[in-house]
This record gives structure tokens, C-alpha cells and sequence, in this order.
């Protein structure tokens, strides 16, 4: 035999695209060619290759090797083929039998000694190998991420040895499906922990049962980090496809996969220091930001007008469309983003503006330029702009009724999201324009007060969307199938706190 082909894939984006390795032994001069677009780390794979090959005790061939990656237009890169480029010339060169390989892929990089090691993105692999009815081969650190698809087999092998053992069938490598792992708990923080901030508390649960943006606004202490911060144990455990699709995120950066948080919402909170490419993804090949790492769950901007605001613009568009798209010179990646923004603010540099005590010193003219660092169009892309004054030290000793736990206020928030999983198939936050005609519907009250407050506010067309859309929410906690006015009217208010301080930004 002086041909052989081996299946493995290659990762672009969030997409893993079949790889054909073919690997040919001819006659010659001893060359080794590695062609099909390969990047430099899988052209130095020839060197590992080979000395892994020898050190197993494998005559290396002494003719002209050529592997072609196919498709040969898909660039190539990562030791992921390192496996399948070892097992290709061993098939070719006779050395061993390739009859249990004809629908089984292969990953792996090789050490010098022939040992496997973990390769990124196993998960999208394995996703991808799952619909092609394709088994996999991995190696043992990528072995639970690959078996989190419950509809793929999965075998794991710690040597070259042990994969060739398993083509001559002097030991059969085990072949398992993955298993559905059960959902966990949140991080443990309780709502409860948060005293007298009942409209902040209100905004909260607001923003968990309809999926809303939100922004907190108030000086430094007041519980706005606190609040973010148990917003994830507030959400619905994440379905079993949900889950798969932020973990094959975390996969792409080559981060760890925590099983012991599985089915739990991301919650990400980047430092305000963090650029524009740790927020969206770049690079030269292109890696998820913060906001693909956040799918499915909350992104968290503390200081929101301390970041640059270069980096606050980049979010405008993943915010409407759940989806971010890198474009670079040679490639153009897609990564999903459909995040929940929860930002947090003080009302001025120094964060007493408006203190009973008189503790703000800031001159109105710096108070401007701390504002003016937000856009008009990012705020009005903010759901709720909620005000969280500053607390009274004796309320912080006694708990009231109204600081109820976060098991109680997310029972609620579930009853609300099914109520809107049955009506329209999403939450009330991802409504496009003809959902909203269809399903935010209103008293004839409730339509003159959203006119009537359109037309004192100056509000755009966006803003009048995303108040019948948090109106439309408040609805659904309290299990109405419309619209009232005293739904509409807690919407406006959610909109409108936040407005008298940051009337300088809009």
C-alpha cells in the first residue's frame, strides 16, 4: 500500500471543516512534503513526526513522503495533525493495517516520544463529528471535553503505540458515547445579601426574566458589583445545546472547560483596561473576545466610563445582532455573542454627585467629560438605566421582606421565561420588529402613555422598542396577557432614573 487517507479537521472560527491527511510513499530520494496550506507550526510537524515514528520502534521510509492536506485552500494550523500525519505513514508504509479507520478521525500533537497531547478546539471537533456519524480518537486531556456531546464515541489514547495496537487489533482502544452531565448551581451568592435596594433588586429580576440590558448608576458602595454579580443564579440553568455552544467557545481559546460548572451562565467581568480585541476577538488567527466567552450568559462592565471608548463603540452592533464577526487581510471568522450586558457606573469622576453631605468637589465642566465618555447611541441601546443610592447604615442590619433569596425571586424569573418560550420561541430582549407587533400587545391606555412619554422624552424609535419590550416583561411576572398601564408606566421609570445624570452623554 503506498497511499493512505486519515480524517481529522482543522478549526476556523466556530467551524471545524473536514480534513482529508493523504499521505503517499513513493520511490526516490528521501524527501518529506507537507503541502494543503499548511502554517508554520504544522510544517514543523514533519520533525516531531518523524522522531516520534523512529522512537516507537517504526521503520521510518526510506522513499519520497508527500501529505496533502485537503481541502488544499483551507489553511492549516495547530499540532492537531500530527496524529493523523504519524498514522498515515505507517498505513502507507504497510507497517500497519488501516481497516479500523475507514470513519474514525484522529487528533492529537505528538511529543518526540510518541506521547499525545491535548490539541484546541476537541469540542467543535467532536460536534462536527457527531453529525457526520464519525467516531474520534483524542488525546486523554481533551477525552471530557469531546465527551460532552452525548451523540459522539470518543476513545482516548496516551500513545502512537496504542493507536497502531488498535489498527492491527493487538488492543482494541475503547470506544464510549459522552454523557448528559446534570445542570449546577450558580456561584452562590444569594440576592438576599443585598439590603434596602428594592427598585435595584426590581431592575434586576426585570433584566433576568426578559434578558435586558441594564445599567446601575451610583456612588462607589451602594451594592451595583454586588447586584451584577447574582444576576447568573437569577437565570435558567442553560439547555443542554446552549451549553455545548459556550463551552465550544471557551474550547476555540484553548481554555479550560470547568464540568463543574456546566449548564451554569457564564459571567464575565474584563478589567477596564482591556482593548477593543480582548473584548470582540481578533488576532492574526482570529480567537473569541470577552463577549463571545460571556454566550449565553452576563458580561459585566464595572467602571463603564473608564473603559476606552473606542472599546465601548465595539459593542454596539454584537449588542443587536448576537453575533460578532472578525475580519482581518487573509481570514474572516464569525463568533456567536449573544451576551447580556449588565454595566455599572459612578455619577461623576469622583462618584458623590448629588451626596447629602456635599462630598462631590467635581466641577460641572469635568462632570461633562466624564459623562460625555458614554455615546448616545450606546445608551440607547441600554434597556434600564437604574439609579442605586446609597444606603443608610442601620438598613443594612436588619433584613426586610422585600430582601427576598435568589431561589425565590428565580422561580418567578422561570415562570416568566417559559411564559415567553411558549408564546414566541425567545425572550422578550431578542424581539425583532414584527415580534414586537405580534406579541406586545397593549391596553388602549397603555398606548396613549407610551405616546405621550415618547413625545415628552424625545425618545427614538429604539428606545420606544426596548420600553414596550421591558414592559412587556413586567407583564409576564405577573402573568398578564397585556400590556397595562402600570407596566408601561415601571418601564418608562426603569428608563428614566438614570437620564437626569446622564443627560450630558445623550
Amino acid at each position: 500500500m503506498a497511499m493512505a487517507t486519515v480524517l481529522s479537521r482543522a478549526q476556523h472560527g466556530m467551524e471545524a471543516p473536514q480534513v482529508q491527511v493523504e499521505v503517499d510513499v513513493g520511490s526516490g530520494l528521501p524527501t518529506f512534503a507537507i503541502v494543503g496550506l499548511p502554517e508554520a507550526v504544522v510544517k514543523e510537524s514533519k520533525d516531531r513526526v518523524r522522531a516520534a515514528v523512529v522512537n516507537c520502534n517504526f521503520e521510518w521510509p526510506s522513499g519520497r513522503i508527500t501529505v496533502n492536506l485537503s481541502p488544499a485552500d483551507l489553511p492549516k494550523e495547530g499540532g492537531r495533525f500530527d496524529l493523523p500525519i504519524a498514522l498515515g505513514i505507517l498505513l502507507a508504509s504497510g507497517q500497519v493495517p488501516g481497516a479500523n479507520f475507514d470513519r474514525c478521525e484522529l487528533y492529537g500533537e505528538l511529543s518526540l516520544s510518541g506521547e499525545l497531547r491535548p490539541v484546541r478546539g476537541a469540542l467543535l471537533a467532536a460536534l462536527a463529528a457527531s453529525r457526520a456519524d464519525h467516531a474520534m480518537i483524542v488525546p486523554p486531556a481533551n477525552a471530557a471535553e469531546a465527551g460532552l456531546v452525548t451523540r459522539c464515541s470518543v476513545a482516548t489514547a496516551n500513545h502512537l503505540l496504542e493507536v497502531a495496537a488498535h489498527a492491527t487489533g493487538a488492543q482494541r482502544l475503547s470506544f464510549a458515547h459522552g454523557t448528559m452531565l446534570a445542570s449546577k448551581s450558580a456561584n452562590g451568592l444569594d440576592l438576599s445579601e443585598v439590603r434596602s435596594q428594592p427598585l435595584a433588586r426590581r431592575a434586576l429580576e426585570i433584566a433576568a426574566a426578559g434578558q435586558h440590558s441594564l445599567l446601575l448608576i451610583g456612588p462607589p458602595g451602594t451594592g451595583k458589583s454586588m447586584l451584577a454579580q447574582r444576576l447568573p443564579g437569577l437565570l435558567p440553568p442553560m439547555s443542554e445545546a446552549e451549553a455545548l455552544e459556550a463551552a465550544a467557545v471557551r474550547s476555540v481559546t484553548g481554555a479550560q472547560i470547568k464540568l463543574s460548572e456546566w449548564r451554569v451562565r457564564p459571567f464575565r467581568s474584563p478589567h477596564h483596561t482591556a482593548s477593543a480585541v480582548a473584548l470582540v476577538g481578533g488576532g492574526q488567527h482570529p480567537r473569541p473576545g470577552e463577549i463571545s466567552l460571556a454566550h449565553h450568559g452576563v458580561l459585566f462592565l464595572d467602571e463603564l466610563p473608564e473603559f476606552g471608548r473606542r472599546v465601548l463603540e465595539v459593542l454596539r452592533e454584537p449588542l443587536e445582532t448576537g453575533v460578532i464577526t472578525v475580519s482581518r487581510a487573509a481570514r474572516q471568522a464569525e463568533f456567536p455573542a449573544n451576551f447580556q450586558l449588565i454595566a455599572a457606573m459612578n455619577p461623576c469622576p469622583c462618584g458623590y454627585l448629588g451626596d447629602p453631605q456635599g462630598r462631590c468637589k467635581c466641577a460641572m465642566e469635568k462632570v461633562e467629560r466624564y459623562r460625555a465618555r458614554l455615546s448616545g447611541p450606546l445608551l440607547d441601546r441600554l434597556d434600564m438605566h437604574v439609579e442605586v443610592p446609597r444606603v443608610p447604615i442601620e438598613a443594612m442590619r436588619a433584613k426586610t421582606s422585600e430582601d427576598e433569596s435568589t431561589a425565590i425571586v428565580a422561580a418567578r424569573v422561570l415562570r416568566a421565561r417559559e411564559r415567553q418560550n411558549a408564546r414566541q420561541g425567545t425572550t422578550n430582549a431578542r424581539l425583532t420588529n414584527s415580534g414586537i407587533e405580534q406579541h406586545c400587545r397593549m391596553t388602549r391606555q397603555g398606548v396613549i402613555l407610551l405616546e405621550r412619554a415618547a413625545t415628552a422624552l424625545g425618545l427614538s424609535a429604539r428606545a420606544h422598542h426596548r420600553i414596550l419590550k421591558v414592559a412587556r416583561t413586567i407583564a409576564d411576572l405577573a402573568a398578564a396577557d397585556t400590556i397595562a398601564p402600570e407596566h408601561v408606566s415601571e418601564a418608562i421609570t426603569l428608563r428614566r432614573l438614570g437620564r437626569g445624570r446622564l443627560s450630558g452623554a445623550a
